[in-house]
């Protein structure tokens, strides 16, 4: 039974790691990582192979906490993001580790940094996107991370949502989007202007957009590599040349897209490309680092991926996750090809036990097979038990294999989680993406609804004691299940979730103005079909609502405005349903700031355990 097994506290488990996202500086003299100061991360430093030297915080961030770091080329300086109380509105700052002092890069307000390319050859300078001329798009420009002088080097012409860049620094390319849903692929010949003219080099319908990308170019810009479903179901790997057009498939797999490739940082030349299957896939392109592959899988039996890697490209720092553990970090030597472990994300992992995830599949009521994990709790008797639908956000993303802690917090409690890859999720091709088109709340959520039957017909799940839970696109599924379907479930959570999709299309933030004609042809057109959004939204069909409902909003959301979960929760308080309502001032579409994030997972424990009857930690 699940109760032999011990309760793993939700501060071990949820919140912060002790350290994670360790990089080699690029001299290989340095490593960084995060690590909490006072429980809010920052990056801390330690020389390689000092045994003696304390690794030390560099950064301080007293708030937050540091999310996403890396080295500046100059091996001077670390770069990281940072927005306020969750707005998006990233701001890249500059932190020098002799020094401590840190400078802010971009101090414009009310506007987003991206990060587009970095060069080893270029210590001093970096390509960055900023929408502070048109809050609507970003403009790309070389910022030189010394002086922090900064130069436009393209204008956007307003559709452009990412920039290429060839190995000397220029923005040679584009990728640009359509009213009709279609993307483009662009060049230009005059990089001296910010703006010049642009050339078409391919186009890619709607059909295809979700299963092609551009992946970078080559270092002389003559060729793009590309992720491309054009006359084919899944997304291929191809190279294409931009004088002549010709393009040459180097990956392709029948029933999984690639999602991702990883170059070359010297040369550009592709070297992996990424399947994710059940579990991820590794097609070596570079023979010369195919017993550098070989040796790293013998290193550990989980997932693994390059973390970092220095300027001598000799050095690498690779991670592995596994679904019952916490990540592991290696060093690994190229010349000698041998690894050494670095760090675990979670030693206190070690004295809990934690559940095995099984990838597992149904079909769902028109035929269509559906692909997801199941997580069972370390012991059972075997006997249906209670089970929580856990729905991922996107909704254009998917669910993996490796650590969950969500789904590992649901099992240690006693329930079954059920994470299911619905209609509309990627990675699967484009048929399958496609088919989640205008299906919001109808045959995506029928999917949802066949994979609790799936579940309760295998014996795994008790049909009255079965939950939604979900964020973002989850929670609106859970929404969904509150007044669509509400003798499926006995109760939903639903976390930074849309209740209305008119006014959700509505609000969303003005740098996504590029891809809201693609969210209006895939979900609905808040101008044009105002009843047919209204159809699939939950806060019109409120009265239905029968089953106690948990919902969690962060008052700085840019994509899912607070009115949205006020609507709903409105609704429901007219209505004399049974519900709780929890707003975090200081958070965004997530909640960061680990008390935040704990105190859900707190809140939300209670509410299960009181209509699941499953375990509960004290709050």
């Amino acid at each position: 039974m699940t109760q032999d097994v011990p309760l793993i506290p939700r501060e071990v488990l949820l919140g912060n790691p002790e350290r994670v996202d360790p990089t080699i500086s690029p001299d290989s003299t340095r490593i960084a990582w995060l690590a909490p100061v006072n429980n809010v991360l920052n990056v801390w430093v330690k020389p390689v192979g000092a045994a003696s030297a304390s690794p030390a915080p560099v950064t301080s961030d007293t708030y937050r906490g540091i999310r996403w770091f890396f080295w500046s080329y100059d091996n001077q300086h670390i770069l990281y993001g940072q927005d306020a109380g969750g707005d998006e509105n990233w701001r890249l700052y500059a932190t020098n580790i002799a020094t401590r002092k840190t400078r802010d890069l971009t101090p414009f307000k009310d506007v987003q940094v991206q990060v587009v390319h970095r060069d080893k050859h270029f210590p001093d300078e970096i390509v960055i996107a900023l929408n502070k001329e048109q809050p609507q798009a970003h403009d790309a420009y070389r910022l030189n991370t010394a002086t922090g002088q900064l130069m436009m080097t393209a204008k956007n012409p307003g559709n452009i949502v990412s920039w290429l860049c060839d190995g000397d620094m220029n923005v040679r390319g584009a990728w640009a989007t359509h009213a009709d849903g279609s993307e483009t692929l662009l060049v230009r010949d005059n990089m001296a202007q910010p703006v010049a003219e642009w050339r078409a080099i391919a186009t890619w319908s709607m059909d295809d957009a979700m299963t092609s990308s551009v992946i970078g170019l080559s270092r002389d810009g003559s060729v793009a590599y590309l992720r491309d479903s054009r006359g084919t179901n899944t997304g291929r790997f191809v190279k294409l040349d931009l004088a002549t057009g010709e393009s040459t498939t180097l990956v392709e797999e029948a029933t999984w897209d690639v999602t991702g490739v990883i170059q070359n940082p010297e040369t550009y030349e592709p070297q992996i490309a990424v399947i994710e299957k059940e579990r991820k896939d590794w097609v070596v392109l570079d023979e010369s680092i195919k017993d550098d592959i070989a040796a790293i899988r013998k290193l550990h039996p989980g997932d693994f991926w390059i973390n970092s890697r220095d300027a001598a490209d000799q050095t690498w720092i690779i991670g592995f996750v596994v679904d019952d553990g916490p990540l592991t970090y290696f060093t690994f030597d190229r010349k000698t090809r041998t690894g050494t472990v670095l760090l675990v994300s979670h030693p206190a992992w070690a004295n809990y036990t934690f559940a095995k995830i099984k990838p597992i599949s149904f079909t769902a009521r028109d035929g269509l097979t559906i692909h997801g994990y199941l997580t069972l709790p370390p012991s059972g008797d075997g006997k249906p038990m209670p089970m929580v639908l856990d729905v991922h956000g996107g909704p254009w993303g998917r669910n993996v294999w490796g650590h969950d802690p969500q789904a590992q917090w649901l099992a240690n409690r006693g329930y079954a989680c059920l994470q299911v890859n619905f209609r509309g999720s990627t990675g699967y091709g484009k048929a399958f993406v496609n088919a989640g088109d205008r299906e919001w709340g109808a045959k995506m959520h029928a999917d949802l609804i066949d994979a609790v039957n799936w579940a309760v017909s295998q014996g795994i799940a008790d049909p009255k004691k079965v939950a939604i839970f979900g964020w973002s696109y989850g929670g609106y599924a859970a929404l969904v299940g509150a007044t669509f379907t509400p003798d499926v479930f006995c109760c939903a959570v639903d976390f930074v979730g849309p209740s209305n999709l008119v006014t959700l299309l509505k609000s969303i933030p003005p740098y996504w103005e590029p891809l809201k004609n693609m969210m209006y042809r895939r979900v609905g057109s808040p101008d044009t079909e105002p009843e047919f959004l209204e159809s699939r939204s939950p806060v019109f069909k409120a009265n239905r609502i029968k089953i106690p409902v948990l919902v969690g909003q962060g008052a700085n959301d840019p994509r899912v405005k607070q009115t949205e979960a006020e609507q709903i929760v409105a609704a429901m308080k007219h209505n004399g349903v049974d519900h709780e309502y929890l707003l975090f001032e200081d958070e965004g579409h997530g909640f960061e700031r680990p008390e935040n994030r704990v105190k859900a997972y707190a809140v939300s424990e209670r509410f299960l355990a009181k209509y699941l009857g499953g375990r509960c930690e004290a709050e």
